[in-house]
């Protein structure tokens, strides 16, 4: 507690010294996030890292984060490096272990921290005139070593506590576009502005001039850095060196509906720079307006519903309207394009379940494209829609026209803003963000992108038929069908691969958790893949060594337990079964649900300890059938509220053997010897019986891995049924006071009865003989 008090101190000292500048221009205020501690884990897939989001404002001049990692725990466990990853706009897409990632899975690498620990650490993060919006922090320990920690037993815990202060501008003075604004700007004290950008923006420029001194000297040397944009980790913003009397940055195709940061300041130390600072911006090319008339978007929404399984009249004229490739079709496009130099087709936006969203071209799934004019559709992405993977498919159809070898179709794929100047040589990228490029033609029918944990922003796909001669021939417009989807998962893991929805407080997003020695972001890597025959051979030896409680199950009917084989039996029976439900790869087989088995086989486990103590305690059977069924129930109820706890093992195998201790030093006090008497029962039945216990135990709670899990929890099976067929005591020879015997032994001879009254021969009391 001491130390986490003098980190917090530190902390908003270190936010209070930040925001208690001011440079005379603009007035900066300070906010404080915090995020609780949570513990980390070994990082086996990314669902074992710890993720936690934070919103940056805008017009933030400084974030800096406070990272710090506690050991949760007094003993010593060496020194361990917690790995951080910082992201904006999206979940960290992460390869620690450095397995492949699923064809066509496009990813960018973001920033990582290495914070090593031993006791306690922590460190702090800075980054200048951030992007505003949701940035992501992930963390987690190093690379899993696949050993099966039980639930409950002490280990090695770490917990991660990340904290956000920033500073923030709260009337920072807006450029207006062709309006000049003097400001002033020094090493400590840089000018600060805003631009507005809106739609079909085409290019931006901010240019800086009459630069002026307050010392007089060097009149018309500006001496200014100029940056245009914030920084994002993966991408900073424009900056530009002003040394002469003017200088400007340009930006081309510049991000729509947002603001821009413009941050200008001075290189000489102890020097005053005041100037004159101008905005421009050109809008190129704008598609065709609509009107305000609606009607026709209603019918056209009513038609396309994913829902509607015919068509209507009024749907075909849809089709012809929105540029299905047909005849009419062509000639209503050409009329079209005669007036926009773009042509934007209106986009249906589908939830279909969580991290499960739909975009359909309003006018059916094909569209036209022309080598004249591009092709555009937009598809917005909300922040809860950033904790899945965008799946982008085009293809080409052919049925009606064929496509020559040399033309192909160019799309781009970019956040932000479109690129609408589409050609061989032109990267599908932006000056402040990238873009992901594909191409169809007549050889490559059909082009697949897939981007995990996409930016929470406008993405936009421009299409455009490429032609290496001036003229496309016949096949001047062709017909693509743009399939733009959101899932949880790649491909929903695949075969070997579950697909899982995690949780951040709020915030939903997905990952893949591989089986059978598959790994990779979808599960695809096949490095250390398990065989066909290594999986059948573990769900073999994991099944078929429960047949070991077959000798159990006789010997406990040949000894009159009748209860106790019953529950061998079951738990014999549901062990088998849910481990065959439980193996990671094909070869598996479910005769019940899953959790179903699993409790089951759980609840059969602890039961045979549980009887086979009580039944080695020799108590009277009123007594021991009472202490069945109420230690049964007692079970049960701890199964249902955590049936993986270490100690819902381990707690009523110690009750039943302080009740066996109990009446074992009972009977021995009475008879006034060791109990039981024998030693051959000491030697070649009890010691063996809990040594083989005390083994499986210890494999149990300390020898499991992933990898050894098949024959190691196979030897768990034979050693427990074999420590039940030696510690089960021997057949009692007198029947109990209540007049009925503990087993179900048929006794065929004859017994005179006198006066209604069978005469009963005496037996002595011989416990725990070998015969």
């Amino acid at each position: 507690m001491k130390v986490w008090f003098l980190c917090s101190l530190l902390f908003v000292a270190l936010t209070d010294w930040t925001s208690g500048d001011d440079d005379g221009q603009v007035t900066f205020v300070s906010e404080l996030s915090s995020k609780p501690a949570q513990k980390l884990s070994k990082y086996g897939w990314y669902g074992n890292a710890r993720l936690q989001r934070f919103h940056i404002p805008e017009e933030t001049a400084i974030a800096r984060w406070l990272f710090s990692v506690t050991k949760g725990h007094s003993f010593h466990c060496g020194r361990h490096n917690v790995t951080i990853y910082i992201r904006w706009g999206a979940p960290p897409v992460i390869n620690p272990t450095g397995q492949e990632f699923p064809n066509t899975t496009l990813w960018t690498p973001c920033l990582s921290l290495t914070l090593p620990v031993i006791s306690e650490n922590s460190t702090t993060f800075n980054l200048s005139d951030p992007a505003p919006g949701d940035w992501y922090v992930a963390a987690h320990l190093p690379e899993d070593d696949g050993r099966i920690e039980q639930k409950g037993f002490p280990s090695c815990s770490y917990f991660f506590q990340p904290q956000l202060s920033v500073r923030r501008a709260v009337d920072t003075p807006v450029l207006q576009n062709g309006i000049f604004l003097t400001q002033t700007a020094a090493p400590d004290r840089p000018a600060r502005l805003k631009l507005y950008v809106p739609e079909f923006a085409s290019s931006l420029s901010v240019s800086v001039a009459g630069c002026s001194s307050e010392e007089g000297t060097e009149m018309g040397n500006c001496f200014l850095v100029l940056r245009l944009g914030s920084a994002s980790l993966q991408q900073g913003p424009i900056t530009m060196n002003c040394s002469g009397f003017s200088c400007s940055a340009a930006l081309s195709n510049p991000p729509w509906d947002t603001w821009i940061r413009v941050v200008i300041e001075s290189t000489r130390a102890n020097r005053t720079v005041t100037f004159s600072v101008v905005s421009n911006y050109t809008v190129g090319c704008k598609p065709k307006s609509l009107g305000l008339k609606a009607d026709d978007e209603i019918f056209k929404l009513h038609g396309n519903s994913s829902y509607s399984n015919s068509s209507s009249s009024s749907n075909s004229s849809v089709l012809a309207d929105t540029g299905v490739f047909s005849n009419k079709s062509f000639s209503w496009m050409s009329q079209l394009l005669g007036s926009a130099c773009v042509w934007s087709i209106p986009v249906l936006y589908e939830e279909v379940d969580v991290l499960s969203l739909r975009f359909t071209p309003v006018g059916g799934a094909n569209v036209s494209v022309t080598n004249t004019h591009p092709t555009l559709l937009t598809y917005p992405l909300h922040a809860h829609a950033s904790g899945g993977t965008l799946n982008v498919q085009l293809t080409l159809n052919s049925t009606n026209m064929t496509l020559g070898n040399s033309s192909s179709v160019v799309a781009c794929l970019s956040p932000w803003t479109p690129v609408l100047e589409l050609n061989h040589s032109q990267s599908c990228r932006t000056d402040l963000f990238g873009g992901y490029g594909v191409a169809v033609n007549a050889s490559v029918p059909k082009a697949v992108v897939r981007l995990p944990f996409p930016q929470s922003a406008t993405w936009y796909l421009t299409l455009q038929l490429i032609c290496n001669s001036s003229n496309c021939g016949n096949a001047s417009v062709v017909s693509v069908t743009p399939e733009v989807f959101l899932s949880a998962c790649v491909e929903d893991c695949g075969l070997y691969g579950e697909c899982r929805l995690l949780r951040s407080y709020s915030y939903l997003y997905a990952g893949c958790v591989c089986k059978a020695g598959w790994s990779g972001w979808g599960c695809t890597d096949d490095s250390t893949a398990q065989s066909y025959s290594h999986q059948l051979l573990a769900t073999l030896l994991l099944t078929l060594s429960n047949l070991a409680f077959l000798p159990a199950i006789v010997v406990a009917v040949k000894h009159g337990y009748i209860t106790e084989a019953s529950v061998y039996l079951f738990s014999m029976f549901f062990s088998t079964f849910y481990h065959a439900c439980d193996q990671p790869g094909i070869a598996v087989m479910c005769i019940m649900e899953y959790n179903t088995l699993q409790y089951c086989d759980f609840l059969g486990s602890i039961c045979s300890f549980w009887v086979t103590i009580l039944c080695m305690a020799r108590i009277r059977n009123a007594f021991k059938y009472t202490l069945f069924m109420l230690g049964t129930l007692l079970i049960a109820m701890s199964m249902q509220l955590d049936r993986t706890g270490l100690w819902n093992l381990l707690g009523p195998i110690l009750c039943a053997i302080l009740i066996m201790v109990i009446a074992w030093v009972r009977k021995g006090v009475h008879r006034r010897h060791c109990y039981p008497p024998s030693w051959r029962r000491w030697v070649f039945y009890l010691i063996p019986g809990v040594l083989c216990a005390l083994i499986g135990l210890c494999l149990y709670t300390f020898a499991e891995t992933e990898d050894n899990y098949y024959y190691t929890h196979s030897l768990w099976h034979i050693l427990v049924a074999s420590c039940v067929v030696l510690l089960l005591p021997p057949k009692k020879k007198n029947r109990e006071k209540f007049g009925w015997s503990s087993g179900w032994t048929l006794n065929w001879s004859w017994r005179p009865r006198v006066c209604g009254y069978t005469l009963c021969e005496g037996s002595k009391d011989e416990l725990y003989t070998v015969t």
